[in-house]
């Protein structure tokens, strides 16, 4: 449930705001030196009075002229109470009382450094990950977590809680943390790759869209409690621990080995029956059985072969 609403309290244009305030400057201004000009006049109390009651009254309507840029957003607090969220872009003025926090709304990248986890069948790994994230609902963000704890202790020597990069700053710390715990929570569900190449069950390695799909979503429930929303979220690192990386790179290679030979024998078959059927057909030469075994397991030989075949040519005839 969306708890943001916009502020609808009292907002006048800024440029009108600063003519008159400004006015008002030169008006108690003038009024004074006519004040001081003058010996003794009807009134004169009265102007003296107030003078310093405009200068003081425009010293205090500076405080609430509030410039807003594209992307960005006002929480207004009125004595503790929430007034609504201003989002307006341009130059306004308001209520100098009200308490207009600012924050950002444009989208933000974080880079989740890789962390060592198990996966589903307990092989450490480590993986990491990337997203975009933004504000969603801004009463969440500032009422809802304990956002301004966490920018005041980001705060160093003299300056102010409100700035705006120390609040983002406390809403990134937040994001991390929780991208932490789901980046944990899904990879613990799956296995870094499949051990069986013709099983469809879904892996970290082969999974793609699907586990950043889950990743997002995991990410999203986590994050709505701040009034955070993750755009995007993909695994941008994923790799064996460092303790089993050579021994899976062994694992790897032995697998992708027996796979090459399969595939080299299945072709030298092939090949060889191939070749047999040939000589038969076209009568090159007659062979029993004894010179056709023994045709096979010199083809196969050469073909099956990890180094080049070294040939010896028979000069005499079959008989021999």
């Amino acid at each position: 449930m969306k708890k943001e609403f916009d502020f609808s309290g009292v907002t006048l244009n800024g440029f009108a705001m600063l003519f008159l305030n400004i006015f008002l400057i030169i008006g108690s201004i003038l009024g004074g030196i006519y004040w001081g000009s003058k010996d003794a006049f009807p009134a004169q109390d009265l102007l003296m009075f107030t003078c310093i009651g405009v200068f003081i009254l425009t010293c205090f309507l500076w405080v609430g002229f509030m410039l807003l840029e594209p992307g960005e957003a006002r929480v207004c607090v009125f004595f503790g109470k929430y007034r609504g969220t201003f989002s307006k872009t341009g130059f306004y003025w308001v209520n100098p009382f009200i308490q207009a926090k600012k924050v950002s709304l444009r989208a933000r990248n974080l880079e989740v450094k890789p962390i060592k986890v198990n996966d589903k069948i307990g092989n450490p790994v480590m993986i990491g990950l990337v997203l975009v994230w933004k504000l969603k609902d801004t009463y969440k963000a500032f009422f809802e977590i304990d956002a301004q704890t966490m920018a005041a202790s980001a705060v160093k020597g003299a300056e102010k809680v409100q700035s705006v990069g120390h609040v983002m700053e406390a809403f990134e710390n937040f994001v991390k943390v929780q991208s932490d715990a789901a980046l944990r929570q899904v990879a613990v569900q799956y296995a870094y790759d499949n051990e069986d190449p013709n099983s469809d069950e879904l892996s970290l390695r082969s999974g793609g869209e699907e586990i950043n799909e889950q990743l997002e979503a995991k990410l999203n429930e986590r994050l709505a409690m701040a009034g955070i929303e993750v755009v995007e979220a993909r695994l941008n690192y994923l790799a064996y621990a460092p303790e089993i990386a050579a021994v899976m790179l062994r694992r790897q290679q032995a697998s992708a080995i027996i796979s090459a030979r399969e595939k080299i024998v299945e072709g030298a078959v092939s090949m060889v029956k191939m070749a047999l059927t040939q000589i038969s057909e076209e009568n090159i030469v007659d062979l029993d059985e004894e010179k056709k075994a023994a045709m096979v397991s010199n083809l196969l030989v050469v073909l099956c072969a990890d180094e080049s075949a070294q040939p010896i040519v028979n000069a005499g005839t079959l008989n021999h």
